[in-house]
């Protein structure tokens, strides 16, 4: 039996009416449905299953009903496999979850006739080493962020590419960020905008208390160190802005390019400028 995972994001009534004819739909078509513990909410038409164990059941599709940071705590779950993610926007901007919800049917008549694109999007892979052994380790589609706490004080940083030291400084913070991740918090922090297909990393400071530094793009298969040299009260490791790790003094967050990357269904290949334009309102006078 072919299995489908769905994943929602919490707090959408719409699911209440949209799971079960979409549950209907696969099964009609000779798809298992599993939902996560958030689609279980809304309706009892199909196995509930938690989501950290999906992978574990090899669902041959993933579909995401929801917004962004639903799509990337999937991503991050799945990263190890090679299942396709069909992302559909239930939420607000919706700049990775491309396909809108009148499209949903018509994109997976797609994915069953073999009739669809695929995206792929590198992943980071970051390690958080202290006092010379791996702490933790994590996969990130959009970033990974070296910063301060809470307190409006600057820490201070150091940056090496390659085992090469590329600055040392004092600011709130440091991204580093895949191309698709260049439209995430980096671009806040003014950082440039990297097409998917690109293979590069950005390394962005966060309101650095020097005139002279700005983002660096770096080769994709480089090796980037943030090292923390001294903070005013915490520092946090953050992934993907969803998870965080408490970091000290002297902690250093080495990362590079994943050994996994993401499979986005597409119906069609949208243009990336297109999506630019209509949720960024890039290049608008």
């Amino acid at each position: 039996m072919v299995r489908v995972a769905i994943v929602s994001k919490p707090q959408k009534e719409e699911l209440v009416r949209l799971l079960p004819d979409l549950i209907q739909w696969l099964r009609e078509r000779g798809y298992e449905p599993l939902l996560d513990e958030e689609s279980g909410k809304y309706t009892a038409a199909a196995p509930t299953v938690e989501r950290a164990q999906l992978p574990t059941w090899e669902p041959a599709l993933v579909i995401v009903l929801g917004g962004d940071g639903t799509l990337l705590s999937v991503a991050r779950i799945f990263a190890a496999t090679s299942t396709p993610i069909l992302s559909v926007n239930l939420g607000y901007l919706g700049f990775l979850t491309e396909v809108r919800l009148n499209d949903l049917y018509a994109t997976l008549e797609g994915w069953c006739k073999d009739c669809y694109e695929v995206d792929r999007r590198a992943m980071l892979h970051a390690e958080l080493w202290r006092n010379g052994a791996v702490l933790c380790s994590h996969q990130a589609l959009n970033d990974v962020v070296v910063s301060k706490g809470d307190i409006a004080r600057m820490g201070e940083f150091a940056v090496e590419l390659d085992g090469k030291t590329v600055a040392g400084f004092r600011a709130d913070g440091v991204i580093v960020s895949t191309p698709t991740g260049s439209t995430a918090y980096t671009l806040a922090a003014n950082g440039p905008i990297l097409t998917p297909d690109v293979d590069a990393m950005v390394v962005t400071p966060i309101c650095p208390h020097l005139l002279t530094l700005r983002p660096i793009v770096v080769r994709g298969d480089a090796s980037l160190t943030v090292r923390v040299v001294g903070i005013p009260n915490t520092a946090l490791l953050t992934v993907d802005g969803q998870l965080a790790v408490e970091l000290v003094r002297g902690d250093e967050v080495r990362c590079r390019r994943s050994d996994y990357a993401v499979k986005l269904v597409r119906l069609s290949e949208g243009s990336f400028f297109e999506a630019l334009r209509s949720k960024l309102s890039w290049g608008e006078r």
